[in-house]
């Protein structure tokens, strides 16, 4: 049983942090502006704790960060993941920033890695294209892991 709830709960965060990515493309083509998905800090900053609450806003001002004096708002939040399970985003990657087109902003795509705490053959992924699409990971060899479409098993060493 504990295991069929891990699942859940790995399954249940991965489709959250995808709609999250739609919801931040869907912003920057509407609102014709940088849309930024990142954990901020207490100034408002982006940061790499991409375990605690993550936060979507219109960036209009460009300067990767959440500006009230320039009337940018919050459009969106998600939770923090259970204590004790991992979510990486690269490395060292602060955010991630669509541009106005719905294109990711930056030179190259990237791999969101869901770990459950002790359960790291549960391990899931979303993988967002360059192009600004997202896809999730899936076990594409059948040996109870997921990969990317590049056959790259999904690990949050």
């Amino acid at each position: 049983m504990n295991n069929f709830i891990v699942k859940m709960r790995v399954d249940d965060e991965i489709s959250m942090l995808q709609r999250l990515l739609l919801i931040t493309r869907n912003s920057a083509i509407n609102h014709n502006s940088n849309a930024v998905l990142c954990p901020l800090n207490q100034a408002g900053q982006c940061s790499t704790q991409w375990h605690k609450d993550l936060t979507v806003f219109v960036d209009s001002n460009n300067n990767n960060q959440l500006d009230s004096s320039e009337n940018e708002v919050v459009l969106r939040t998600k939770s923090a993941i259970k204590d004790g399970d991992i979510l990486i985003y690269g490395i060292g990657r602060k955010s991630v920033i669509y541009q106005p087109s719905g294109h990711l902003s930056g030179l190259s795509n990237g791999t969101f890695r869901y770990c459950p705490y002790q359960h790291e053959d549960k391990s899931r992924g979303v993988v967002v294209a360059r192009s600004g699409r997202t896809y999730t990971t899936s076990d594409t060899d059948n040996d109870a892991k997921d990969e990317t479409r590049m056959n790259q098993e999904i690990t949050c060493d």
